[in-house]
């Protein structure tokens, strides 16, 4: 099993850092796990929605270009669909049983991801309806990736 996180953006404050890699060493014991990224580009205050769209696709194509062909890719995006834990848990373990070894959770920048991005992806998660800050997002998504991957091997986690 393999999982990747391809993020838009550093994580620049050092409590966020620290706890995505306790998280990142945690998964390790389940599989490859691997952390990509990506600059966001700047966004001129009082942008119009034209320079944002062209922000928005050169940070897709950069996302884009670090895709496979074989990876099942889901992009982490508000309107997409909510899992508790166990059904996360079930979910990656249905995906993995049909093969999809290697999965790919995407997380835009600011502005969000582009057209293209979505629609590579094979389907569209979200954490909840509300809005993070893409830091928190991101250690979000790894401590519930480690309780699926805990749940999965049966192992006891906390509700």
């Amino acid at each position: 099993m393999s999982i990747t996180i391809i993020a838009v953006g550093k994580m620049k404050e050092k409590p966020y850092r620290q706890m995505a890699d306790e998280y990142l060493k945690r998964l390790s014991r389940y599989g490859k796990v691997e952390e990509i990224e990506l600059p966001d580009l700047p966004e001129p205050a009082n942008s119009s929605p034209a320079i944002e769209a062209q922000i928005r696709e050169k940070e897709g194509d950069a996302i884009l270009s670090r895709i496979r062909p074989s990876d099942y890719v889901i992009a982490m995006t508000i309107p997409g669909r909510q899992w508790d834990s166990p059904g996360l848990s079930r979910h990656v373990d249905d995906l993995m049983t049909r093969g999809q070894s290697n999965l790919v959770f995407l997380i835009g920048g600011s502005l969000g991801l582009s057209d293209k991005v979505i629609a590579r992806a094979d389907e569209e998660m979200s954490m909840s309806k509300m809005t993070f800050p893409h830091q928190l997002a991101r250690v979000m998504l790894l401590e519930q990736l480690y309780r699926a991957m805990k749940i999965r091997s049966g192992e006891r986690y906390h509700k």
